[in-house]
């Protein structure tokens, strides 16, 4: 019988165009209940996606800010927040909800 191999899943990995990268934001915003550090950690794979050294000339921050800002294990302040969601090209949107 044949090993199976498998390999880490990297989400950076398949956010190819902007489209993609909005979407996943979205679904990201739909899911995260509330947890500012989930939707850090999701804009921090939209930012290695694009390029980290890219994101961090675009938002004028150090790429070791933009590492700790946006590994997930706590939440940004919401102008680096702002500042990355510029730099990758996306715009944050509000909706009135129904409750």
């Amino acid at each position: 019988m044949a090993k199976t191999v498998t390999t880490r899943y990297d989400v950076a990995d398949h956010l190819r165009t902007p489209e993609e990268m909005a979407a996943y934001l979205e679904a990201c915003f739909e899911e995260a209940n509330g947890d500012a550090a989930f939707i850090a950690k999701a804009l921090g794979n939209i930012a290695r996606a694009k390029g980290m050294a890219q994101v961090a000339r675009d938002s004028g921050l150090s790429r070791e800010s933009l590492y700790k800002a946006l590994s997930g294990e706590r939440s940004p302040d919401f102008d680096t927040i702002l500042k990355v969601v510029g730099a990758l090209g996306l715009t944050l949107h509000a909706e009135a909800t129904h409750r």
